[in-house]
C-alpha cells in the first residue's frame, strides 16, 4: 500500500508562488534535459530551484531517479521520465513493465506530486552505431508500459513514446534534400509499426536534432547553414527555401512521417542545443548564437516551409556532465546552459523575444576549499610528466585541453596543472591525489586565466537517494516502513 503525505502548506505556497512568478515574467514554453552523468552531482533541490528561477516549465530526464522527482513534487514542471535503454529487454515482459510503472510514475502522481506528462521508452534506441541491440525490444516494451499506464489509470494524461536519434531518417546522396526524405530501410518497417501505436494512443513522436554534429562530421558543411542567421547559400527543393540546416533536418522527417501516412503526426524535438568546449566550433559564442537562434525561431511560429507554427523543443542540456563517454567527441561534456555549479555561461531570452536577458546562476552551491593541485613551479626534472598527466586524465575530465577548446592555449606546463587539478578535484581534493611522483604540490593561488578556467570542486549530492524537500512516499508491506521521499 502506497501512503502519500502532502508538502507543508508553506512549501507548497513556495513552489506556487515561484511557479506563476516564472510564467508571468516568461510567458512560453521551454524544455530542457536534465542529465546527471557527473562525478559530482548538485543537490536536486538545487537545480529545482534554479530551473523555476529561470521559467523552464519543461524537463526531460533520462531515468526515473528518486531523489530528482522528490525534487520536483508540487512545482507543476511537465516531466518526462525514462526507461534506459538496458531495461528495455525486461520490459518486454508485461509485469515488469507494470512494476516500473507502480514504482516511478504511479508512487508520484499525486496531490502535490509530480507533473509527469510522458514516459520516453529508451533513448535513440535505433542508432546506428548500436547495430540494432535495441530494434527487436523497442516495439514491446512501448506497449507494455503504455498498458501499464493505461491500467493504473494514467493513460489520458500520461504518454509512452521514443525519443530517436535523427540519423533514423534521411535523403540519398543523388537528392540530398528534405522531400527526398524517407526513414532507414532496413527499421522502416519497425518504426511504421511504432508510428501506429503513436498515433492510436495520441503520443507524439520525438526526435533529437543536431544542428553541430553536422558541422562536426564534414568539414566542408556550410557553417553559416548550422545556424539561423541569412545565409548566402540556401537550399533550395522545389518551393521550399531552407536558410538553415534545422528547418532541412526537421522537414526531412515530415516528409519520412508524410510517406509512412501519418502526415499529421505530432513532432517533440527532445534534444537540440550546441556545446561550448572540447572542439574549435565549440565554444560560448557559437552555442549563444545557435540557442538564440533556435528559440527566437521555435516560439515565432514561424514553423518550418512544410509546417507552420511553433516548434516544440527541450533544449540540450541544463548542466555540464563531465562523466559522459567523449567516444563521440570531447565537446560531449560540454552541452550544459550552466556549468557543472549551476554557473550560467552565457545570456539567453528563454523566450526569444530579443532581449538580451541572463540566465539565472543556481543559489547556494557549496564549494570545496579553494585549492589547486599544480605542477610544482620549481620543478625542472621532469622525467615520467607526460605519465602523470595521461594518468590524471584518463581518470578525471581533461576536455578542454583539446584542439580549439578553452585551455588550449595554456602550454605543456599549463597542461600538466590542469590535468593535475582535475584529477585532485574529480578525487575530493584528497592530499594523495596531488603526489605525481613529486611534480604536484598544492596552492591556494588560483591558476584559472581569462580563458581557462581551473574549477574547484562542488560538494556533491553524495547520495542519490538524498531526501528531496517535496513530500513523503511510505510503502508498507506488513508493519515495515521504507521511505521512498
Amino acid at each position: 500500500m502506497v501512503f502519500l503525505k502532502p508538502p507543508s502548506p508553506k512549501l507548497s505556497l513556495l513552489f506556487a508562488l515561484l511557479f506563476l512568478l516564472g510564467l508571468a515574467s516568461r510567458a512560453g514554453s521551454v524544455g530542457v534535459n536534465w542529465g546527471t552523468m557527473s562525478t559530482h552531482r548538485l543537490p536536486p533541490e538545487t537545480v529545482v530551484r534554479m530551473l523555476l528561477d529561470n521559467g523552464f516549465d519543461k524537463v526531460k530526464l533520462f531515468d526515473a531517479d528518486r531523489a530528482i522527482l522528490c525534487a520536483l513534487a508540487g512545482t507543476h514542471i511537465e516531466v518526462m521520465v525514462a526507461v534506459p535503454n538496458y531495461m528495455l529487454a525486461t520490459m518486454c515482459d508485461a509485469a515488469a513493465a507494470s512494476d516500473w510503472v507502480d514504482d516511478n510514475v504511479t508512487a508520484y502522481v499525486r496531490p502535490g506530486g509530480v507533473n509527469i506528462r510522458y514516459v520516453a521508452v529508451g533513448n535513440e534506441p535505433f542508432l546506428r552505431t548500436y547495430h540494432g541491440a535495441y530494434s527487436k525490444f523497442t516495439l514491446p516494451a512501448l506497449k507494455n508500459i503504455q498498458k501499464a499506464l493505461d491500467d493504473a489509470g494514467h493513460g489520458n494524461k500520461i504518454k509512452a513514446t521514443v525519443p530517436f536519434n535523427a540519423d533514423i531518417y534521411d535523403s540519398p546522396r543523388s537528392n540530398p534534400v528534405p522531400s527526398a526524405g524517407d526513414f532507414r530501410p532496413e527499421i522502416r518497417d519497425t518504426t511504421i509499426r511504432i508510428l501506429d501505436f503513436l498515433a492510436t494512443n495520441r503520443s507524439p513522436f520525438i526526435i533529437n536534432i543536431y544542428p553541430f554534429l553536422s558541422l562536426y562530421d564534414d568539414p566542408h558543411f556550410p557553417t553559416q547553414f548550422a545556424f539561423f542567421n541569412d545565409t548566402n547559400t540556401p537550399l533550395i527543393d522545389g518551393d521550399a527555401v531552407y536558410t538553415n540546416v534545422f528547418d532541412a533536418n526537421l522537414d526531412t522527417l515530415l516528409w519520412a512521417l508524410n510517406k509512412s501516412g501519418y502526415p499529421d503526426m505530432r513532432v517533440i524535438v527532445g534534444e537540440v542545443g550546441w556545446p561550448t568546449d572540447g572542439d574549435a566550433r565549440a565554444n560560448v559564442e557559437n552555442a549563444r548564437s545557435f540557442n538564440q537562434g533556435l528559440l527566437s525561431h521555435a516560439q515565432s511560429g514561424e514553423g518550418t516551409p512544410i509546417r507552420r507554427g511553433r516548434i516544440d523543443v527541450y533544449l540540450f542540456s541544463l548542466i555540464d556532465e563531465n562523466a559522459k563517454t567523449v567516444e563521440p567527441g570531447a565537446f560531449e561534456r560540454h552541452w550544459g546552459l550552466f556549468e557543472y555549479d549551476g554557473k550560467a555561461k552565457y545570456a539567453l531570452d528563454l523566450m526569444g523575444r530579443g532581449e538580451n536577458r541572463g540566465l539565472v546562476s543556481a543559489r547556494g552551491v557549496e564549494y570545496m576549499r579553494r585549492r589547486w593541485c599544480v605542477l610544482k613551479a620549481e620543478a625542472e626534472e621532469l622525467e615520467g610528466l607526460e605519465e602523470s598527466v595521461s594518468y590524471a586524465c584518463e581518470r578525471s575530465d581533461c576536455t578542454s585541453l583539446g584542439y580549439g577548446s578553452s585551455c588550449n592555449g595554456i602550454g605543456y606546463r599549463g597542461n600538466a596543472s590542469y590535468a593535475f587539478n582535475m584529477y585532485y578535484q574529480v578525487g575530493n581534493q584528497e592530499e594523495g591525489r596531488c603526489v605525481f611522483d613529486g611534480l604536484g604540490e598544492v596552492t591556494e593561488e588560483d591558476p584559472t586565466d581569462e580563458t581557462c578556467r581551473f574549477p574547484v570542486m562542488i560538494v556533491g549530492d553524495e547520495s542519490a537517494a538524498a531526501v528531496g524537500g517535496g513530500w513523503l512516499v511510505l510503502v508498507v508491506v506488513g508493519v515495515v516502513g521504507v521511505l521512498l521521499c
